[in-house]
């Protein structure tokens, strides 16, 4: 998630999709987009609070750190 901006239609699909999951079944999100920008990054208010509310409730949140793998490794001598 936040890979990119979101129109309201995808909004309201996402809610749709959480609304229909939550309580029932596991939902994986991944970001490098910090939660603390979530809100904003959905950028309707009303929407946010209901998705987040949907999102955070329960979640486990896993943060990871450390070099990206995408790195191309350094020549060994």
């Amino acid at each position: 998630m936040g890979a990119g901006p979101l129109n309201q239609a995808e909004r309201n699909d996402l809610l749709e999709v959480l609304d229909d999951r939550v309580g029932t079944r596991s939902t994986v999100i991944t970001s490098q987009l910090p939660v603390e920008h979530w809100h904003a990054y959905l950028n309707d208010p009303t929407l946010a609070d209901a998705i987040l509310d949907r999102v955070l409730h329960s979640a486990h949140k896993l943060t990871l750190a450390g070099e990206s793998l995408r790195k191309p490794e350094k020549a060994k001598p």
